[in-house]
């Protein structure tokens, strides 16, 4: 969807696709589900969690993080993975709200 096409959709419309876009690839799915059964991790533990080359994983991550769906701290030469949990509220709201919303009455 171009640019221009985003601004005849509502504020929570353009968030909501664009979080689904980051959440569209079973990888990250794997990353996120992977990073929050840890007390964090790095990116080289991911790597072998989940059978991708290295800088694969570290293109996923870069767009969970820049989604804003995990942190990452670094430590001395390495970078620590977390869920951001204050994102996570935020994207509960997010759904929470959206299915509210939404009457399933169709056929």
């Amino acid at each position: 969807m171009g640019l221009t096409k985003t601004q005849i959709f509502n504020e929570r419309q353009n968030s909501l696709a664009s979080l689904f876009k980051v959440l569209a690839h079973p990888a990250r799915i794997a990353i996120l589900q992977y990073i929050s059964n840890q007390r964090g991790c790095i990116c080289n533990d991911i790597v072998a969690e989940i059978g991708l080359a290295q800088p694969t994983i570290s293109q996923h991550l870069k767009e969970l993080k820049s989604a804003g769906l995990i942190t990452g701290e670094i430590e001395g030469k390495k970078v620590c993975y977390c869920i951001d949990l204050e994102r996570w509220k935020e994207i509960q709201t997010l759904l929470n709200t959206f299915f509210e919303k939404t009457q399933f009455n169709c056929c």
